[in-house]
């Protein structure tokens, strides 16, 4: 007979979403979904804003980035690390914003998706590779 009981918690992550206003919106709104799919997928929690907090759910501004630092502080205790999400060039000031502002020592992932190869015209376009060397940029400063 044991007399320690293993407890089996989720690990969850907190999730930025980004945008940038000259970028379609729909790709962030794509990105959002995807990735709250794969981390269901993969047995993850998460604590991401709600498509009613702020537009699409999804961080471009300072407005935005208060909002989320406050969800990330009311669940800090349950959050092992942070995903900021690019699913176009994205705002860096936002992420930084959020990051500080939120007050976290945890890890940080940063995802930037591709753009495809038959879709690189203004409708389409992400360019987040470029936006992950500016966030990865600002955040080193």
């Amino acid at each position: 007979m044991s007399f320690i009981n293993k407890k089996e918690s989720k690990t969850y992550f907190g999730v930025i979403v980004g945008n940038r206003d000259v970028f379609p919106d729909h790709l962030a709104k794509e990105g959002r979904k995807e990735i709250i799919s794969v981390l269901e997928e993969l047995g993850y929690g998460y604590v991401i804003l709600s498509e009613s907090n702020t537009k699409d759910g999804v961080v471009e501004s300072y407005s935005d980035a208060k909002k989320c630092a406050k969800l990330f502080r009311d669940n800090k205790d349950s959050i092992a690390g942070i995903i900021l999400c690019l699913p176009n060039f994205s705002d860096e000031k936002a992420f930084a914003n959020t990051l500080k502002l939120s007050d976290l020592n945890v890890p940080i992932l940063i995802q930037a998706s591709s753009d495809e190869v038959d879709k690189m015209n203004r409708q389409f376009r992400r360019d987040a590779f470029c936006g992950k060397l500016s966030v990865c940029s600002v955040l080193y400063q």
